[in-house]
């Protein structure tokens, strides 16, 4: 039995971007994260699933960024930033009929139209990949979750900043709000969609 129907699938792929190349990335390297999602987005589209790319930007004196306005305990410094680092990563190479998000903060749907893609387009299921766990990932699903969508995570195709991170959303959070499966099962659970349809 597969996990979804990928006829009403996404792969909502969080930050697959320059900055995340120069990014601590735990337990998954930057790179091994960047080629299996390269391989979950090969399965979803030959498993007729819907591909969304997700990416932060901000305006270029970041005057629309929360991350230096708002008072926090955690220490924040301000990010070197270079040309690039909020496009795609060469590996990602959207198709004209794959929608391109950008968020401004650490959930894709506040600011965006990603609610609006996924309904246009027939989606219940989300399946969640990138960088970073703890973060993009995470704060993305909890608002899917609260607009009813199913989720599944795919825990060998994202990083948080530690192995600690990434491990408590991976063990505590998201077994509350969908299921957590690995890179093979996903693309498993695609192509059996490609076969049934063929």
């Amino acid at each position: 039995m597969t996990l979804f129907d990928s006829a009403s699938a996404a792969l909502v792929i969080i930050d697959m971007q320059g900055a995340v190349r120069r990014h601590a990335a735990a337990p998954h390297d930057a790179d091994t994260v960047i080629s299996r999602v390269a391989g979950l987005v090969d399965a979803a589209r030959e498993g007729g699933a819907l591909v969304v790319y997700v990416r932060t930007s901000f305006l270029p004196d970041e005057s629309d960024s929360l991350t230096m306005v708002k008072r926090v305990d955690a220490e924040r410094n301000a990010p070197k930033r270079w040309d690039g680092w909020d496009q795609l990563v060469e590996e990602m190479q959207p198709l004209p009929t794959e929608p391109v998000i950008i968020k401004r903060s650490w959930n894709a749907f506040y600011g965006s139209d990603l609610d609006l893609q996924l309904r246009r387009h027939g989606i219940e299921t989300v399946v969640m990949c990138g960088i970073s766990t703890s973060f993009g990932v995470e704060g993305t699903a909890r608002s899917a979750y609260d607009h009813g969508y199913e989720l599944v995570f795919v825990e060998d195709a994202m990083a948080s900043q530690t192995t600690e991170q990434h491990d408590f959303a991976v063990r505590e959070v998201f077994p509350q709000i969908g299921r957590v499966r690995d890179v093979a099962t996903v693309t498993d659970s695609f192509r059996a969609s490609a076969l049934t349809v063929a």
